[in-house]
């Protein structure tokens, strides 16, 4: 019997283990290689701001970007973040290494979706600066 419990226990921490690993193995694959990004990448800082009320509703179409862009190969790094104190603020964060892979990006089909929506849920456009990457 205590043979069986001593087995039980170590095969549920083990598993307790993977499972605990996991997120930290796929977050680990998803890390920024700052290698490889090259020197004169071309970067961009954006931010939107979502016309009052319209919050949500920015956040729900904006938050599928993070998951098409970051699939996308010549984009290199990709964040999307949001203001905690004035919820509906977004900053966006990317990284290609040409302004021609860039402007790629901005032509697929579901940024232009997200672009369509924009004059019903922004308080204004995209602000867009941008960036050199330095090394």
């Amino acid at each position: 019997m205590f043979k069986q419990c001593k087995a039980a226990l170590i095969g549920g921490m083990a598993a307790a283990l993977a499972v605990a690993a996991a997120p930290a193995a796929a977050e680990s694959a998803n890390a920024v290689n700052y290698k490889a990004v090259p020197a004169g990448a071309y970067s961009i800082v954006a931010q939107i701001k979502a016309k009052p009320g319209k919050e949500a509703a920015l956040r729900q179409i904006t938050l599928p970007l993070i998951k098409q862009v970051r699939s996308d190969p010549k984009n290199i790094v990709y964040f999307l973040q949001e203001n905690r104190e004035k919820p509906g603020h977004f900053i966006f964060y990317e990284i290609f290494a040409t302004k021609a892979d860039f402007e790629a990006h901005n032509a697929m089909p579901y940024v232009k979706d997200w672009f369509a929506k924009l004059p019903e849920l922004a308080d204004g456009g995209v602000e867009v600066m941008r960036m050199e990457v330095l090394k």
